[in-house]
């Protein structure tokens, strides 16, 4: 599992969820304030209207004259209302009202003019924007119109309002959704840390709760119940597997030793000492697969509880080389051995000398005599590399995953001697140090590559010894 995408995917999700709410409200505080500023128009259309309206009936039941006096006792209506008029003939010429000229630069919003009137006050001047609608009576033009400096005010008010809400909603949802990514993605982390923990063979691992009863709690209980019965199960087969083990090797090894005398005794006839070399032979091949299921059973089990050390895995290949040097000529075997001066992991020795040996002794076993086997250990970017390639016939693409299982053998090796355990074992203990194999076809050949992370440098940078 890798949790920098993991994080990734939270981080995602937080982002959609941040960006959802602060579209929300941001929509709906942007509608609001254009439902608003809509209204406010509408409101100071209809009292434009209902002025227009009113004067138009005194000028149809008094006349020119009775809206003129109208207009006249509407003078002071600017101060007290914002309530602009003026009415003009034909030629301009200010009949009545409380403005003294026709506006001479405005803006028109379809039969609506706006405009600003400067006005003194408090020793400065001051412009007010004016809203108004103009009507024509007979030959004369009418403007009625009020003052909309405060609906400006208001609504400018309102538009920064809005957008400092969806500022801070924005900037509410940015930490939530922050929050909300750290506190998933480390609770995740957890889970597939302890996961991990329990995959490498710890089965006392449980997943973490918070005792929040949410779902991660309910799903890690349900889990850890899982791994609960799980571990018992594992628990009885180990104990039973290694007893039977364990009660085996004793009985054979006696019938080994009592075939052995029978047969150095001189009694046995030709017969009768090759049938006894033939069990013996059969015994052995039992005795060796019996001892490499323990193995892998200890790989398995996390080392069988014994604590990892620092190990040095180009001086046990070099060690390894030496010992397996005198059956490579007798093999007619060119085996070479090519190991930095040091690259140590942290692991099981008696674990990670298993696996060097039983790659030199698969190689041993179906490479031609003439051929050559190379072990190479190098460290490269804080990893600690084991290749193993030789000129041997090699395992097809298509069965090298199943050839990491035991008992799988190729059809073709199957009247060779051993039991198919090898690549399971090596499979096993790199599992157990959390490494990566890779099986490659050379045609001719295999390619075993076995990639581990290196150990932190000692103090001094000195490294200790590691015998085979």
């Amino acid at each position: 599992m890798r949790l920098p995408r993991l994080f990734a995917s939270t981080a995602r999700l937080a982002l959609w969820y941040m960006v959802g709410v602060a579209a929300g409200v941001s929509a709906l505080l942007g509608s609001s304030y254009l439902f608003t500023q809509r209204a406010m128009e509408k409101q100071v259309d209809l009292v434009i209207d209902t002025e227009i309206e009113s004067l138009r009936e005194n000028y149809r039941s008094g006349g020119l004259k009775r809206l003129i006096s109208v207009l006249d006792q509407r003078d002071d209506d600017w101060g007290r209302l914002g309530a602009a008029y003026l009415l003009v003939d034909r030629k301009g010429a200010p009949l009545g009202g409380n403005l003294t000229t026709w506006p001479k630069t405005f803006t028109t919003s379809g039969r609506w003019i706006e405009f600003e009137i400067t006005l003194n006050e408090q020793g400065r001047s001051v412009d007010h924007p004016v809203r108004a609608g103009v009507v024509a009576l007979d030959s004369n033009r009418l403007l009625v119109g009020t003052d909309i400096s405060e609906r400006r005010r208001f609504a400018r008010r309102l538009r920064e309002a809005s957008f400092w809400g969806m500022g801070l909603t924005g900037a509410f949802a940015a930490l939530t959704a922050w929050w909300f990514s750290r506190r998933m993605a480390g609770r995740v982390r957890a889970v597939a840390q302890a996961c991990e923990s329990i995959v490498s063979g710890d089965l006392s691992r449980r997943l973490p709760l918070e005792h929040s009863a949410d779902e991660f709690d309910q799903l890690a209980a349900t889990v850890n119940s899982m791994l609960d019965r799980v571990e018992q199960q594992t628990a009885a087969v180990r104990v039973t597997f290694n007893s039977a083990a364990h009660d085996l090797r004793a009985p054979l090894q006696r019938m080994r030793g009592r075939l052995e005398t029978a047969l150095h005794g001189g009694g046995a006839d030709e017969a009768t000492g090759s049938a006894i070399h033939a069990t013996l032979d059969d015994l052995e091949r039992v005795q060796r697969t019996l001892a490499t299921l323990l193995q892998i059973a200890h790989a398995e089990a996390g080392g069988g509880g014994m604590p990892p050390e620092r190990v040095d895995l180009a001086r046990l290949a070099r060690e390894l080389g030496e010992l397996y040097a005198p059956e490579a000529q007798a093999r007619k075997l060119a085996l070479r051995v090519r190991a930095e001066a040091t690259a140590s992991i942290i692991g099981h020795q008696q674990l990670l000398a298993q696996l060097l040996t039983n790659l030199l002794e698969n190689s041993f076993k179906y490479v031609p005599a003439g051929g050559f086997v190379e072990l190479a250990v190098r460290q490269v970017a804080g990893r600690v590399d084991v290749v193993l390639a030789d000129n041997g016939p090699g395992i097809p693409e298509p069965s090298q995953a199943a050839m990491l299982l035991p008992f799988r053998r190729l059809a073709r090796d199957a009247a060779a001697p051993g039991s198919g355990l090898g690549l399971s074992l090596v499979a096993a203990v790199v599992k157990l140090h959390h490494g990566r194999l890779e099986l490659h076809d050379l045609s001719p050949g295999l390619r075993v590559a076995c990639s581990f992370e290196a150990a932190p440098p000692e103090a001094g940078g000195r490294e200790p010894a590691a015998g085979a």
